[in-house]
C-alpha cells in the first residue's frame, strides 16, 4: 500500500516520483529495468527557451503552428514558460547537458530541429534521453521513500464507485515470477509512454505496447486524438540492421546540423515540397519521403551529412556514429539509408493542466497523456519538456489531494483475467496475432490512409481481438498475453479515431478527405468507454 503509485519509468514517472517522495511513500512499477523507456531513446534533446535570441512567444508560435490548429494555447503556454525552471530542476538532479565556453562563461549548447525558428534544443550530445533517464533513475533508486518494482507489468487499474463517480485505488500488477498482486495507492500516475509496438516498424522499445491507454480505456477514462501517430522521418533502413523490429532513430538534429535528404539518384528533393526544405515539420517530411519511395518504387532514401567536417559530426553525434559503424556505414563520408517509422503517440488519456483525468485519483503524464500541447503533430523535442513540466504540475496537485483521500479499501475484487494453463500451440497463435496486428497497422493505418483501408483494418483487428480476449480468459496470464491484449485494443482505438476524422490534418492524412476542414472549428476526437 502506497500514497503514490507510478506506472512507468520514463522522465514523467521518475520526475513525478522524485517530487512526491518528499511527501509520502511511492511505489514505481516498471516493466523491465528502470532505465528502459521511450525517454531512454530520445536523441535530440529538450526544446526550451534559454537564449536571449529566443523568446517564449516564438516557441509558443512554433508549437501552435506544428499542432495544425489542435494545440491548446493554455497548455502550450504553461509548458513553454515553465520550461527553464524544469531544466534547472533536471540539472539539480544530476542531469548533465552539453555546454561551451563564451566570454569565460559556461553556456548551454543549443541545437535546432525541424519546425523551430530558433536554436533552442538543450541536449547531451545525441543521447539526451539516456542521460536524463539514468540520472533520474539513480536518484529514485537512492531515495528512501521510493520502492521500485522492476520486471513488473501493470495489468489493469483498480477502480471503485464512489457517489456516482469512479475512483482509482491502484493497479493489479504481474510480477516476473508470475504472481498477480494488487498494489493499492491513494494516487495512481500513468506514465507508461506510447504504443509504437502497435506498428511493424517503430523506433520505440519492445515495452511500448500502449498499456496505459488500454488500461485507462477499460477503466472508463476519456481518450483523445489517437489518430495522430507521428512517424519519425528518418530511422535506419531495417534491412541495414537485419530487419530488427525496433528501428534505430537517426535524430532530427542531424538535419538541423545540415543533413540533406536525397533520393537514390542523389537528388535533394525536400525543397520541392516545403519552403523550409529538410527542416520542414516531421509530418511533412515523413509524408514526402513516403511519396518519393512509392512513386519511384524504392525502399528507402538517403540522409547526407557529409557536407560537415567529420570531426564536428562525430563530436555532435557520437552514438549515431557508433551505431552506423556497427552496420558498416561511416556517415562522415557515406549517406545513411533511412525510412519513416512509428515514433510518437500525440493523443492519449485526456487530462487537465495538472495531469488529472476524469477518474478521481488517476493522473496521466507524458506520451500516454493528451493534455493539449501537441495537437495534430508534435514539434520536435517538445516531448521531454512536456513530460517534465506536467509531471511537476501533477505532483503539486497529487500532493494536495493525497491528504484528502479517505482510507483505501482493505480488499479488492479478483481481477477478471486468465488463471488457466498454457500450451505451445496457443502461444504460436498468440505470436501470429501480434505480428498480424502490427502488419495490418503498418499497411493500412500508416502515413497515408483511406476509408477503405481503415475499414478493412478495423474488420480484421476486431476478429483478432475476439481471439485474443478468448485466449486471455482461458490461458495462463503472462506479460506477452497482457501486451497482446493491449496492442489489439489500442490498434482498434486508433482505427476508430481515424475513421471519425473526415479531413486531413497534421499527422492524419487520408486520400478520401485530402483537405483540412477549415469550415468547421478544429475539434478533438474524444472516445469514451462509458460502462
Amino acid at each position: 500500500m502506497s500514497d503514490f503509485l507510478v506506472i512507468g519509468s520514463g522522465i514523467a514517472g521518475l520526475s513525478f516520483a522524485l517530487e512526491t517522495a518528499r511527501f509520502g511513500k511511492v511505489t514505481l512499477v516498471t516493466k523491465k529495468q528502470n532505465t528502459e523507456s521511450n525517454t531512454n531513446y530520445a536523441q535530440g534533446g529538450i526544446a526550451v527557451v534559454v537564449s536571449d535570441e529566443d523568446s517564449f512567444e516564438r516557441h509558443i508560435a512554433d508549437t501552435l503552428q506544428a499542432g495544425a490548429g489542435l494545440s491548446k494555447r493554455p497548455a502550450v503556454q504553461a509548458m513553454v514558460r515553465e520550461g527553464p525552471q524544469r531544466i534547472e530542476n533536471l540539472a539539480a538532479w544530476g542531469v548533465e547537458f552539453s555546454y561551451y565556453w563564451k566570454d569565460n562563461k559556461k553556456v548551454l549548447a543549443l541545437g535546432r530541429e525541424g519546425g523551430h525558428s530558433r536554436d533552442r534544443i538543450v541536449h547531451k550530445a545525441d543521447h539526451t534521453g539516456q542521460e536524463v533517464e539514468q540520472s533520474l533513475a539513480k536518484r529514485c533508486a537512492e531515495h528512501p521513500n521510493i520502492v521500485i518494482e522492476e520486471h513488473s507489468t501493470a495489468v489493469d487499474l483498480i477502480v471503485k464507485e464512489e457517489h456516482a463517480r469512479k475512483r482509482c485505488c491502484g493497479a493489479w500488477v504481474l510480477t516476473q515470477p508470475g504472481e498477480l498482486k494488487p498494489i493499492l495507492a491513494k494516487v495512481t500516475l500513468l506514465a507508461t509512454g506510447g504504443c509504437g509496438q502497435v506498428y511493424l516498424h517503430t523506433t520505440n522499445p519492445s515495452i511500448a505496447t500502449g498499456d496505459g491507454v488500454a488500461m485507462a480505456w477499460r477503466a472508463s477514462a476519456k481518450i483523445a486524438n489517437l489518430e495522430f501517430m507521428q512517424f519519425h522521418p528518418t530511422a535506419l533502413y531495417p534491412s541495414t540492421t537485419g530487419g530488427e523490429a525496433q528501428a534505430f532513430l537517426i535524430s532530427e538534429a542531424v538535419r538541423g546540423f545540415g543533413g540533406v535528404l536525397r533520393r537514390l539518384d542523389g537528388y535533394a528533393f525536400m525543397t520541392d515540397y516545403h519552403p523550409l526544405g529538410d527542416l520542414a515539420p516531421r509530418d511533412i517530411v515523413a509524408r514526402t519521403i513516403d511519396r518519393e519511395m512509392k512513386s519511384r518504387g524504392e525502399d528507402y532514401v538517403f540522409l547526407d551529412i557529409t557536407g560537415r567536417q567529420p570531426e564536428e559530426t562525430r563530436e555532435r553525434f557520437p552514438n549515431i556514429h557508433r551505431v552506423c559503424l556497427r552496420y558498416n556505414i561511416d556517415f562522415t563520408r557515406q549517406w545513411i539509408p533511412v525510412v519513416p517509422a512509428a515514433h510518437y503517440m500525440c493523443g492519449g488519456v485526456v487530462t487537465d493542466l495538472f495531469g488529472r483525468t476524469n477518474i478521481d485519483g488517476l493522473y496521466a503524464v507524458g506520451e500516454v497523456a493528451c493534455v493539449g500541447v501537441h495537437g495534430a503533430n508534435r514539434l520536435a523535442s517538445n516531448s521531454l519538456l512536456e513530460a517534465v513540466v506536467f509531471a511537476h504540475r501533477a505532483a503539486e496537485s497529487a500532493v494536495k489531494q493525497v491528504n484528502e483521500i479517505p482510507k483505501l479499501p482493505k480488499t479488492v475484487e479478483l481481477l477478471n483475467g486468465s488463471v488457466g494453463d498454457s500450451n505451445e500451440e496457443e502461444w504460436v497463435l498468440a505470436a501470429s496475432d501480434r505480428f498480424q496486428i502490427r502488419k495490418l497497422m503498418w499497411d493500412y493505418v500508416g502515413i497515408v490512409r483511406s476509408t477503405l483501408r481503415l475499414e478493412r483494418a478495423l474488420r480484421r483487428v476486431t476478429l483478432i481481438r475476439k481471439e485474443v480476449e478468448d485466449l486471455y480468459r482461458r490461458t495462463k496470464l503472462t506479460v506477452g498475453l497482457v501486451e497482446l491484449r493491449n496492442i489489439a485494443l489500442v490498434a482498434a482505438l486508433i482505427i476508430r479515431s481515424a475513421l471519425q476524422r473526415r479531413e486531413s490534418r497534421g499527422l492524419h492524412w487520408t486520400t478520401d478527405y485530402p483537405a483540412c476542414d477549415e469550415a468547421k472549428p478544429a475539434r478533438d476526437t474524444v472516445i469514451w468507454n462509458r460502462k
